[in-house]
């Protein structure tokens, strides 16, 4: 369990798929082989069977494809605010498509703001990813990267032990084995949409297929998820009493109707969210 909450909370999710490049450099594999006939390769080394043709492959041979981010916000004066922010933010351009673009412009605005970073599986997957491929892509990041010399003069984001960078997996079950719940398991059982429609080892196709916008709805979904779970932790942990845990949720509600005019895939993740609140004994949202 993680020991406090600070004034700026970033509970956050990224998707990737293999990278073709990647794939073509190290098995050495000609440039007119198709992306797709490339990531089969990579599959097949990466050992794929009949019963997993499409296994989990390292962090550093994928590319990094959509970053997503509730992002919660404490004034001295007590005022919280939520905001939804994703990468890329404009998918019609080139540019913002970049995984260097969307990995520098995520990885610098933590480096400003210094929030403390919330995610699900993080630690051995989001933040290894972004690292790692933030090397690859000849990146630097010096604000993200300082470590400070003694815990309270400032963020450590390679502290694996830190409040800056809280991994919800280890903070439910600490350790590694199969008795670890995956976050659509938490989440649905604690009343939380887990996934809706689309599940992570569809992504790759979808990016074949040329379906961005979906991935990063698919996203959004998630990072909703893992701040409702952390919500639901803090709430274990005393951080939230009743009252204030179900001011919180109204708050995430608020955000959810307020951005559904340029996200109307929030409808439906609030339908869910109403239709597992049933389904586990607690009252629909008002």
């Amino acid at each position: 369990m993680f020991k406090k909450i600070l004034d700026k909370v970033w509970a956050f999710d990224a998707e990737w798929a293999p990278d073709p490049a990647a794939g073509r450099l190290l098995h050495g594999l000609p440039e007119s082989m198709s992306d797709a006939d490339v990531m089969k390769e990579m599959w097949a080394k990466g050992g794929a069977t009949e019963e997993d043709p499409t296994p989990f492959l390292k962090t550093i041979l994928c590319r990094v494809l959509t970053i997503a981010a509730v992002t919660r916000s404490r004034s001295r004066d007590g005022q919280v605010t939520l905001h939804m922010t994703s990468l890329p933010k404009d998918l019609s351009s080139e540019e913002d498509l970049k995984e260097s673009h969307l990995i520098d412009a995520f990885l610098s605005a933590v480096g400003k703001h210094k929030p403390q970073l919330v995610g699900y599986n993080s630690v051995g997957a989001d933040i290894r990813i972004l690292v790692q491929r933030a090397i690859v892509n000849g990146l630097t990041q010096p604000a993200f990267s300082r470590r400070p010399d003694k815990p309270w003069e400032g963020p450590d984001y390679f502290n694996k032990m830190s409040d800056w960078n809280v991994d919800l997996q280890d903070a439910v079950t600490p350790g590694w084995g199969r008795g670890n719940p995956s976050l659509n398991e938490l989440a649905s059982l604690s009343g939380i949409p887990g996934k809706m429609d689309v599940a992570g080892d569809q992504v790759p196709q979808m990016w074949l297929d040329g379906r961005l916008p979906e991935i990063l709805a698919y996203n959004e979904y998630d990072a909703l998820t893992t701040y409702l779970v952390w919500l639901r932790l803090a709430h274990f942990g005393g951080f939230f009493n009743d009252e204030l845990y179900a001011v919180e949720q109204a708050r995430l509600k608020d955000l959810i109707l307020a951005e559904m005019p340029t996200r109307p895939h929030f409808e439906a993740y609030l339908t869910e969210w109403n239709r597992l609140r049933r389904a586990t004994g607690q009252a629909e949202l008002s």
